[in-house]
């Protein structure tokens, strides 16, 4: 072990598995222990500073120090610190955290389930679609589509959604019953004078296809980020999901919006839905629901589906699903209190005043030699490497140019997240357009580091 590792970094090592981190390279590197945490900056144990450019996981949308939901989770902790939803009991902050993302939802949606994590969230949606399909005497109509790409979660029915091969490799990964089609990126597969509105045309008839191909009688439902997160911050058109619907209504398909990095105000409204058309049957929410200060996630499904289960759970005489913290009244009670702040201090008008600074200042680096495209919207957004900027070649992703990057910043005080190659920015929802600028500066710092970094690296392999 590195003599530079202190004693917390030394227990870390002894006793933690890290999730999404090289295992072997944590035993010598070991981590960064965050210590604090105040607005958008954290600060690790040596008291080093960094502006928190993710918000964690794309989700602590208020930022780190909101005294509000401390106060929240205390009294709820001092009131009714634990109850369950089983057998007809309930809790005053289930339901009135239920009513509120009703009464906000995007189109019409009937009732709420709760989970603790988008994963599980996700986990659940399967289950019910294959449920709702059960109770309308469709045994066959089950699989459900995803997209290449796509980040649904980690849990064994979620990550099987989730479209980026990392989750599936030597996890026995994908289960049966569900399939993936296209990722609708345009600047990465769209072909040579393919206008945006055909590439998405294509994309529309290359999932009827895969419907046709498996059988409509066999296909229950689509599964789409309305931004693609952990793929890379991927914005499809508008037009897109139109054309995506169009496909969906024809052959009875139900469509899911996974709303856990784009709702509550990401994307510039309340919900990635609104930002980019699409109209779900059923809606998974996590991460900013709490601004992750609790875990708390919410699947939410419009009154045909809800009618179905109540159908099917009044013939088997229950309905056989939940978890033991569903609805757990102190991460209610916090959700309750983030959607209060949310409205109180007008979160979604804030994200449309600071959001054009940040995409702005992102789009500058378009002309930079290693920056292949920008994209994002409100305040999500990436900057994706490139070895070649005419040809689109990216790095050999062995090199690690993206892992570079993400470490000269760091170093520069930013905390950001390489997606491979791709560099995401998605700072909490609070954050000033002063810190929006420190972080441009302090990413264009570690961009140019990189480049001399790589420019050096191909001195070395000619010499």
């Amino acid at each position: 072990m590195s003599a530079r590792l202190n004693s917390a970094a030394a227990r870390d090592i002894a006793y933690l598995i890290h999730p999404y981190t090289n295992l072997k390279a944590h035993e010598t590197d070991g981590p960064l222990i965050i210590a604090s945490g105040n607005g958008v900056r954290v600060k690790d144990e040596a008291g080093n500073e960094y502006i928190e450019a993710m918000a964690g996981l794309w989700c602590a949308s208020l930022g780190f120090s909101e005294n509000r939901l401390a106060e929240a989770a205390y009294k709820q902790m001092k009131t009714l610190p634990y109850y369950h939803a089983f057998a007809h009991k309930s809790h005053d902050p289930a339901i009135e955290l239920a009513e509120r993302l009703i009464q906000m939802a995007p189109v019409p949606m009937s009732k709420v389930f709760f989970q603790c994590s988008g994963s599980e969230a996700n986990d659940t949606v399967v289950k019910l679609v294959w449920y709702y399909n059960n109770a309308l005497d469709r045994p066959k109509k089950k699989k459900i589509i995803a997209r290449t790409k796509g980040y649904h979660g980690v849990t064994v029915a979620s990550a099987s959604l989730t479209g980026l091969p990392n989750n599936h490799r030597d996890f026995d990964l994908p289960i049966a019953n569900i399939l993936h089609t296209e990722c609708p990126h345009y600047y990465r597969f769209g072909k040579p004078g393919e206008s945006e509105d055909a590439f998405d045309t294509r994309m529309a008839d290359s999932l009827e296809q895969l419907i046709l191909r498996e059988g409509p009688e066999t296909c229950a439902a689509f599964i789409a980020e309305p931004v693609m997160g952990a793929g890379g911050v991927l914005v499809p058109s508008k037009g897109y999901y139109r054309k995506i619907q169009a496909v969906l209504d024809k052959y009875d398909m139900l469509f899911i919006a996974d709303e856990v990095i784009c709702g509550f105000g990401r994307t510039g409204n309340m919900w990635g839905s609104q930002t980019l058309g699409l109209k779900p049957n059923i809606m998974s929410m996590a991460k900013a629901l709490t601004s992750a200060y609790m875990p708390l996630s919410a699947v939410m499904v419009d009154e045909k589906i809800y009618q179905a289960l109540v159908r099917q759970s009044e013939k088997i005489g229950v309905f056989g699903h939940g978890y033991t913290y569903s609805g757990h009244p102190v991460a209610a009670a916090v959700a309750v209190e983030t959607l209060k702040i949310y409205e109180e201090r007008n979160i979604i008008d804030h994200v449309r005043r600071v959001g054009p600074r940040l995409q702005a200042g992102l789009r500058k680096f378009a002309s930079h030699p290693l920056v292949g495209e920008v994209r994002g919207v409100g305040l999500v957004g990436a900057i994706e490497l490139v070895k070649d900027k005419a040809t689109k070649e990216s790095f050999d992703p062995k090199s690690g140019v993206g892992l570079y990057l993400y470490k000269r910043a760091q170093a520069h005080g930013l905390i950001v997240r390489n997606l491979v190659d791709s560099i995401a920015f998605t700072p909490p929802l609070i954050i000033t357009e002063a810190d929006i600028d420190e972080i441009l500066a302090r990413f264009g710092k570690a961009l140019d580091e990189t480049t001399a970094w790589v420019e050096g690296q191909k001195l070395r392999a000619v010499a």
